[in-house]
């Protein structure tokens, strides 16, 4: 009967052995699985890969409507804000001619941006630069107050997605090019488009020889 106790009391003894054992491996497993991974944060996407530094970034907060920053859905027609009425009367023209086009077409054309103060895009410098962490870097998605096509009134940002989409099709029967790979939302006017089809785009503004002074 003792032989019999000691036997059992052994089997109890190596099966807790056992399930603890397994609860502590399980446990194990399920913390590896839930902490971040090195691939999972090497592979987040980079703020150049992620962001849109001009178009759709937050604006900074000393700038207002007086330097051109627009309300969200702000349209070609509402040149009650600064940032639609200084641009370039021939750009503007261009730009509501596709917008009723697309409009036609079930597709809404927003400006997210357009002409801006040099005041604006220099804070707008600044503020990349800090995000992207050098000047060089961040001459890649935002030009200087001297050079900027939006400071002059050349240049309009546009959007929903769907928008930009809609332009890289069609904009060149309006005149109107993606002028830079990296910014699909960026848009110029170029009138010999209308006959030839848009120009090859820039890598990015640093490839821009308007932009080298």
């Amino acid at each position: 009967m003792r032989r019999t106790v000691v036997g059992v009391t052994a089997l109890v003894v190596a099966g807790a052995a056992v399930v603890g054992t397994l609860v502590h491996d399980s446990a194990s497993a399920s913390a590896v699985h839930d902490a971040p991974s090195a691939t999972a944060v090497h592979d987040s996407p980079s703020p150049a890969a992620s962001s849109i530094p001009t178009g759709e970034a937050a604006a900074p907060p000393d700038v207002t409507q007086a330097d051109g920053l627009l309300p969200a859905g702000a349209t070609p027609s509402d040149t009650r804000y600064p940032g639609i009425a200084n641009l370039r009367p021939d750009l503007l023209a261009a730009l509501r001619r596709a917008a009723a086009d697309a409009a036609a077409a079930g597709v809404r054309l927003d400006v997210t941006s357009g002409w801006r103060s040099a005041a604006y895009q220099s804070r707008l410098l600044s503020q990349a630069v800090a995000t992207y962490g050098s000047a060089a870097e961040a001459a890649r998605w935002v030009a200087g107050p001297t050079t900027s096509s939006h400071v002059s009134g050349g240049a309009v940002d546009v959007g929903p997605t769907a928008a930009a989409s809609w332009l890289a099709r069609h904009g060149a029967a309006y005149g109107l090019c993606q002028t830079y790979r990296n910014e699909p939302w960026h848009y110029e006017l170029r009138p010999a488009a209308v006959r030839s089809g848009c120009p090859a785009m820039y890598a990015d503004p640093t490839q821009d020889p308007r932009l080298q002074q």
